[in-house]
């Protein structure tokens, strides 16, 4: 059954037909025919073959005239299939029969691993013929840091690719600031598709660096992110690093205070000691550094 992340791909293409041609060139160096249309076409190719081999998606490459120039059958692959080594070749035969024209698929593979077994030329039999399909794997998705840097599409495609990378923190900033010049809509959807790929170790970083942008007080990730992580989970973080950054400012006031009085040779008794150490209000303790200022005396200061 498809998943959300390989149906959120799919619609990635789906709604950006142009998208598809354009890493061809750009990221496969692929020479794609000079075309001044690209559109989504049926994707069943029942009409040739069993209705079981259905594509996930067709695109249509026209130029000028509306001369047919291209087509690609784009395959989202998030795990080996041996029986895409059957299916794909059946899609290039079956489009090509029908259309009349060049037909290549593209296979959109976010595992390196998954990857490197799709780019393997398919034998059609005795070496004689064969259907090599251009995959868009991590080797050639680059890593985009600065999501001014490309499209939002690809911004999201490097998330996905890299995201557990050694630069995976940078990366997944660049692709949820990118996600802010989408609708809402589908920027939930692609930053779901970002964060179910990512593994624990990188899911916590991101936690944290969401949870101090909003202790900071600095709105840079779309108001969404937050409430797709694990609310309970990132309050939880949330509130314990507030708690730390408190009880750090508590206890720096604390020794302010108690080098004031040594400094002053003022002397605290048990009881004297006690309080300061079990004062939580830092009002207070300002109060009583400043009383400590000019004070002979433990009672003067913690008056």
């Amino acid at each position: 059954m498809p998943t959300l992340e390989h149906n959120a791909l799919v619609e990635m293409f789906r709604d950006q037909p142009a998208l598809a041609p354009r890493l061809l060139a750009t990221l496969l160096h692929v020479e794609v025919p000079p075309h001044a249309s690209v559109a989504v076409v049926e994707s069943s190719l029942d009409q040739l073959i069993p209705v079981e081999f259905r594509a996930d998606l067709v695109l249509e490459l026209r130029d000028a005239s509306g001369t047919l120039v291209l087509a690609i059958v784009v395959e989202v692959q998030r795990d080996v299939d041996p029986n895409k080594k059957f299916s794909w070749p059946t899609y290039v035969a079956a489009v090509r029969a029908k259309k009349r024209c060049r037909t290549v698929v593209l296979v959109v593979a976010p595992d390196a691993g998954v990857a490197a077994w799709a780019a393997e030329k398919i034998d059609l039999g005795l070496g004689l013929g064969h259907v090599e399909p251009l995959v868009l794997g991590p080797s050639v998705v680059p890593e985009i840091t600065d999501p001014a840097d490309a499209e939002t599409e690809l911004a999201v495609l490097s998330a996905v690719a890299h995201g557990n990378g050694s630069n995976g923190l940078t990366v997944l900033q660049a692709a949820l600031g990118a996600l802010g010049r989408l609708d809402q809509e589908h920027a939930m959807v692609y930053f779901q598709l970002i964060w179910n790929g990512l593994r624990e170790p990188m899911r916590q970083a991101l936690e944290a660096l969401v949870m101090e942008r909003q202790i900071e007080g600095e709105a840079t990730f779309p108001p969404f992110v937050q409430k797709l992580i694990d609310r309970g989970k990132l309050e939880g973080m949330r509130e314990g690093k507030l708690e730390g950054m408190r009880e750090g400012k508590l206890e720096g006031k604390r020794d302010t205070l108690l080098r004031l009085l040594a400094r002053a040779g003022v002397v605290l008794t048990e009881n004297d000691s006690a309080r300061i150490q079990a004062c939580t209000d830092i009002a207070t303790l300002d109060r009583w550094i400043d009383n400590a200022l000019g004070a002979k005396t433990a009672a003067e200061v913690l008056s």
